[in-house]
C-alpha cells in the first residue's frame, strides 16, 4: 500500500488520533492505522472510523445530559 501525499510504504501499526469537538478534546493515544514510513500520515480503515464516531457520538449523548 503507497502513501496517496508521498508514495511511501504503508506499515499497519497504531497511530494517535485526537479531535476539538463541539467544546471538548479528545484523544486516543493508539488507534490500529496504516502509517507512512516516509511522512507519518496515519490512514484509518472503516471499522476503526466507525468505533471512533461511535464514541464521539457517544460522549454527545452523556454531554448533553450533564
Amino acid at each position: 500500500m503507497k502513501c496517496i501525499y508521498c508514495q511511501g510504504e504503508m506499515k499497519k501499526i497504531t497511530a494517535p488520533f485526537n479531535i476539538n469537538r463541539k467544546g471538548y478534546y479528545v484523544q486516543w493515544d493508539a488507534i490500529p492505522a496504516w502509517v507512512c514510513n516516509q511522512c507519518g500520515e496515519p490512514y484509518f480503515e472503516t471499522e476503526e472510523v466507525n468505533q471512533i464516531q461511535k464514541a464521539l457520538l457517544a460522549l454527545e449523548k452523556e454531554c448533553e445530559n450533564i
